[in-house]
Parts: C-alpha cells; sequence; structure tokens
C-alpha cells in the first residue's frame, strides 16, 4: 500500500490538509476521505501543492465535500507554512491559485509552530445576488453585499450574531460563503461568524474576513479611513487592510500553525 506524507495546518481554528503532488487519480475523492472527521484526518479542506513556474507553487484547494474552490485566505496562509517548512526559509512566496496571483509574506512568532502572515488579497468585487437569496427573508432594510476575492460571498449585518441560526441561513444559499456581522467590539472592529460553502460552519474565513471588512466601512459600521479593520471570529482574530490609492485592494494578515505531520495510505 502507498503512503502519502501530510501536513495538517490551520488558520484560526480553520484547518487544512496539505499534500504535495500526491499522485491520487481522484482528488475530490481523496479531499472527502483525509477531510472527514470520523474516518479521516479531519479538516475543512484538502490544499494539493503542485510545481508551477516562476511561482514557489500552484495551491489547488478542494472542500471537505470533494467540492474544488477558487481561494481561501487562511488555508493560503497554512498552505505557505507547509511551503516554508519544505524549503527551511520564510522567504516572500508567489503562489498560483484558481482565483489568480497571490503573494504572501512570512514571519515568526513566539509560537515556533505558528507563524504569521500577510497574504496580497487582490481586488472585492460586486457580485450579483445569489439564485435563491430570497429564502433567507433578510428585511429589505438590512445591510447586505454579496461580494468576491476570486470566490463568492454574501455578507449581511446583524444587531446580534450570537442569536442567528447560521446553520439553516447557510443551508439556504449553499453555494456562496455567508458571512453574518456585527459591529465592535473595537471602533476599528467587526464580529464575524461564517457559513463555508462546502464546509459548512467553520471558526473562521479568510476571504470571508475580507469581504465582511470591506462590506463594514462600506456601511459605516466603521471609519472609512481606518488603516485596518479587526475582523473577530470563533477562532480568532485577523487583519485586512485596504490599499489607500485602490480602496477596494486588500491585505489580510493572521497566523498559521502546523498542527502534525501524518502518513496516511494512499489506497
Amino acid at each position: 500500500m502507498t503512503s502519502l506524507t501530510l501536513t495538517k495546518h490551520h488558520g484560526l481554528g480553520n484547518d487544512f490538509v496539505v499534500a504535495f503532488q500526491p499522485g491520487a487519480t481522484d482528488l475530490s475523492a481523496l479531499a472527502r476521505r483525509l477531510c472527514d472527521r470520523r474516518t479521516g484526518i479531519g479538516a475543512d479542506g484538502l490544499l494539493i501543492a503542485e510545481s508551477k513556474e516562476g511561482y514557489a507553487a500552484k495551491m489547488v484547494l478542494y472542500n471537505a465535500d470533494g467540492s474544488r474552490a477558487e481561494m481561501s485566505g487562511n488555508g493560503i496562509r497554512c498552505f505557505a507554512q507547509a511551503l516554508a517548512m519544505r524549503s527551511g526559509d520564510l522567504d516572500p512566496q508567489r503562489i498560483s491559485t484558481d482565483a489568480g496571483d497571490r503573494t504572501v509574506t512570512l514571519s515568526t512568532t513566539d509560537d515556533p509552530h505558528t507563524i504569521s502572515a500577510r497574504v496580497e488579497m487582490g481586488d472585492v468585487v460586486p457580485l450579483s445576488e445569489p439564485d435563491g437569496w430570497s429564502a433567507l427573508g433578510c428585511h429589505p432594510d438590512r445591510p447586505v453585499a454579496h461580494l468576491s476575492l476570486g470566490n463568492p460571498h454574501s455578507v449581511v449585518g446583524v444587531d446580534e450574531i450570537a442569536v442567528v441560526d447560521l446553520a439553516d441561513l447557510g443551508s439556504k444559499v449553499p453555494q456562496v460563503n455567508l458571512e453574518i456581522v456585527e459591529p465592535g467590539p473595537e471602533l476599528n472592529g467587526v464580529t464575524m461568524r461564517v457559513h463555508e460553502r462546502g464546509a459548512g460552519i467553520t471558526q473562521a474565513c479568510g476571504t470571508g474576513a475580507c469581504a465582511a471588512a470591506y462590506a463594514s466601512k462600506q456601511w459605516g459600521l466603521v471609519k472609512a479611513d481606518a488603516p485596518e479593520v479587526l475582523v473577530h471570529m470563533d477562532g480568532g482574530t485577523a487583519s485586512v487592510s485596504f490599499d489607500l490609492e485602490y480602496p477596494s485592494r486588500a491585505t489580510l494578515t493572521g497566523p498559521a500553525t502546523h498542527v502534525a505531520t501524518i502518513e496516511a495510505p494512499l489506497t
């Protein structure tokens, strides 16, 4: 039986398994098997590293349900940590993704298993309302934004995220990542929960944090000129900043933690 060496990482509790060119023909099935939390390793997604000239690597992302996704802000930080572990350095990385090129800058932290990673996430782009959106029953006065960071997001401003049945709402629009956001606790902060496409409720979402920060600035939940927005999620806090010249261009900063290196059967 052929074995596969994997590393597991998490970014604020949003966890991923990373494999370098695993040689499997059905990567969707591999993702479902490895990400299963009872019979597999357990993760929100599988990240496949492929060699690509001119890049540190190409990142291919499969959600826990086996569907392919374009991008993950927490995932790419985990992916960058896995690349750094293989190369033995913290040099900046240019990574190819299905959502386009991303540059990641790495630095050490007080925890030897954790790095801090700053990711140039690209532009936040408006999207059309997703199919089935009316099923959520949002009041017409409630702030809503449909946005893309290479993957689709719907952000909803609420008074109190704790009282929202996020699992029920997320199940009504499973084709998008659904974020609910309330202001604070800081003047430049918001608190967010997320139901992710292909994974369900997760501890954190990096692209979702960028979408929530952008929407919150548009709605006035944080000051438009705030240099950064702190996005508090169930798994911890990420920082999102926007380019002064191009205010829709986001940069995400947060940790990535190496959990384990694992030998798993390929077949």
